[in-house]
């Protein structure tokens, strides 16, 4: 398991330099992960890669907790950004579980990359890695987005972060041999309805469906 280093927060690009300094260093990172897995992947070799100092690397990420956190953060905000609407008349629940198939599917079509991901971002406390907070802030985002609440309740959040919690167990049991590509996704659109019934627009949603009947 990775660890995270103590001695001081990642530094944070501040030119646009910096930042495709930064961008080619995650690319690398992501490319030899894909290839290699989480352990095997050297920062010397990441850092030669990407055209930097090692000192560089380190300034921005001081461990490969922190690099690989951040890689999945830098996929998670893209996945947001080219998310498609809904299929018509598709059920807020179902089409949440329509949104975290297509990320499971993204994920585990690198299944060493996503392991590194994984792991990384699971040993990775918010106070140590900002990019753990973002991964949870923009899917909590999505999710909330594509159930149609604005205002969440204190149940809403606690449901949305239960079902990602559940789907990176889900995730895991797959990159484990212990479950098929079919047998996960149909457990993850399982536990989005389960998890997502009782959330605090689902009477409306419900009242709209039986008006459509109508």
């Amino acid at each position: 398991m990775p660890r995270i280093a103590e001695a001081r927060p990642p530094a944070e690009p501040s030119s646009p330099e910096q930042h495709a300094r930064q961008s080619r260093i995650l690319r690398a990172a992501a490319r030899m992960g894909a290839e290699k897995g989480l352990e095997r992947v050297q920062m010397h070799e990441v850092a030669k890669a990407a055209g930097v100092a090692i000192g560089t690397l380190y300034r921005y990420f001081p461990s490969k907790t922190h690099l690989f956190t951040a890689v999945m953060a830098e996929l998670i905000d893209r996945f947001d950004e080219s998310l498609p609407e809904p299929r018509p008349g598709t059920g807020p629940e179902d089409a949440v579980g329509d949104v975290l198939v297509s990320a499971s599917r993204q994920l585990l079509g690198k299944p060493a990359l996503a392991t590194a991901m994984l792991q990384s971002a699971n040993a990775a406390s918010a106070t140590a890695a900002a990019d753990a907070v973002r991964i949870d802030t923009t899917f909590h985002g999505i999710i909330l987005r594509v159930l149609g609440i604005d205002e969440p309740t204190d149940q809403d959040v606690t449901l949305v972060r239960l079902l990602l919690q559940c789907w990176y167990g889900v995730l895991q049991s797959s990159l484990n041999g212990r479950s098929s590509l079919a047998g996960t996704e149909d457990d993850i659109r399982l536990a989005c309805r389960l998890l997502l019934a009782p959330r605090s627009n689902a009477a409306r949603h419900g009242r709209d469906r039986q008006e459509r009947r109508t």
